[in-house]
């Protein structure tokens, strides 16, 4: 009778689904022979670790001789929180979590934890593919060496740390050779990737490397971006390599200088406005999306009526609203809260403005062609990162279609194949 396959619970950003996929690869080839279920924690909000609390009771009452291991960003910075949950049966750090021999010979101890912040290195994986998946997430850094006064993520990821460029190139030939045409670099802060190393490659020129060495590869995706860490050569890759998908997400967080101060953030207003307009200039067609925090401490109604205008100004459609929610940890855990239904408000206002953006950018694309990777059951998304539902037969999970947009139903492009 073969082993059960461990049960990966994955929660937060793509570093994190990237690092699920070395643990079920690593707890897969330990066969330990105990069913085993791994939840990768995410600490980003306190929604996100209540959400956390309850997939772990769950599993416990669905499972109850289940090997119950929590590890991710919110164990990290928190063990102590989950060690004292009794369904857990153990904890383990970051690092700890990605290396094969924690799974071949589990160690005695319950809470395997060890300081992030000494870490100077990016642990080598090579995976082999992405299970049931067709576009796969590629590690190219890790950490983060700033300081935004509401986060909790340093503390749970340690310091910026680059991939070595062979490494990343390695692992995305290895990934299109097992047929997956997407690939998406991810990281904790990808526009920090070269900074820690001697000759400081930056984000831009290994974005070019990785093109220029797989033209078997479809299409590149890219993780967040920092405003001010966005480089020129990145640019120049948005404006001359086709493969590059038209689509950037921005780690912007506020449209008001007096709170991207009290947030600690490196840029301002003009920034954004400054960085908009130089990548669309590089590609016309390209969409933007953006990670926004409501109501954060000190915020006004005039300092939320500038987030607001921002969607509109430099056209956002593919908003991540985030109510402000205090870590413990970070100096904004003591700053002055907004009462919750402001908070809840300027929240809503946020979302509803994205909402009206996306229903615009979807009606435009009505008529046109897009190119559409096929990730199940005949739906994807397009090189814009809009979904897509094709009609017709299904094509196979990993099959590039290009097809013509024919309506819009319930957020969704739909789409004929293009004869």
């Amino acid at each position: 009778m073969s082993a059960p396959k461990p049960t990966i619970l994955t929660f937060g950003c793509r570093l994190n689904s990237f690092e699920s996929e070395v643990m079920r690869e690593h707890a897969a080839a330990a066969a330990s022979g105990v069913e085993t279920i791994i939840v990768n924690t995410c600490a980003v909000t306190a929604e996100a670790e209540r959400q956390v609390r309850q997939a772990i009771r769950k599993a416990r009452r669905d499972h109850p001789d289940a090997r119950i291991v929590v590890t991710g960003c919110a164990a990290q910075a928190h063990p102590e929180v989950y060690a004292a949950m009794p369904e857990i049966d153990q904890i383990l750090g970051n690092a700890e979590k990605l290396r094969p021999e924690i799974f071949a010979t589990p160690p005695a101890e319950r809470i395997v934890v060890g300081d992030i912040m000494q870490l100077r290195e990016v642990a080598s994986h090579l995976l082999s593919g992405f299970e049931g998946r067709a576009r796969a997430f590629v590690e190219v850094q890790q950490g983060c060496d700033h300081r935004c006064t509401f986060c909790i993520i340093p503390f749970g990821r340690g310091p910026n740390r680059s991939v070595p460029p062979e490494r990343v190139i390695a692992q995305a030939r290895e990934l299109v050779a097992a047929g997956l045409p997407e690939l998406v670099l991810t990281g904790v802060d990808v526009t920090a990737y070269g900074a820690d190393r001697p000759d400081h490659p930056g984000l831009g020129a290994l974005v070019r490397r990785l093109l220029t060495e797989l033209p078997e590869l479809t299409r590149l995706r890219l993780s967040s971006l920092d405003p001010v860490e966005v480089d020129d050569e990145l640019i120049a890759c948005f404006a001359e390599e086709p493969r590059l998908a038209p689509h950037a997400h921005l780690s912007i967080q506020a449209g008001d200088d007096a709170v991207l101060k009290r947030m600690a953030r490196r840029h301002r207003r003009a920034d954004v406005l400054r960085l908009a307009a130089r990548l669309r200039a590089a590609r016309p067609d390209l969409v933007l999306g953006a990670d926004l925090i409501a109501g954060f401490p000190g915020e006004d109604d005039e300092m939320a009526r500038r987030s607001l205008d921002l969607v509109e100004e430099i056209g956002l459609t593919h908003l991540h609203v985030f109510p402000f929610s205090p870590r413990p940890g970070t100096p904004a855990a003591g700053f002055p809260r907004l009462p919750g239904p402001v908070v809840k408000a300027r929240a809503a206002r946020l979302r509803a403005a994205g909402e009206a953006a996306m229903a615009t950018l979807l009606a435009s694309r009505v008529g046109q062609t897009a190119t559409v990777v096929i990730e199940r059951d005949g739906k994807g998304h397009c090189e814009y990162y809009l979904p897509v539902k094709m009609g017709g037969d299904p094509a196979a999970p990993g099959s590039v279609t290009r097809a013509r947009i024919i309506a819009v139903e319930d957020g969704v492009l739909c789409a004929e194949e293009e004869r």
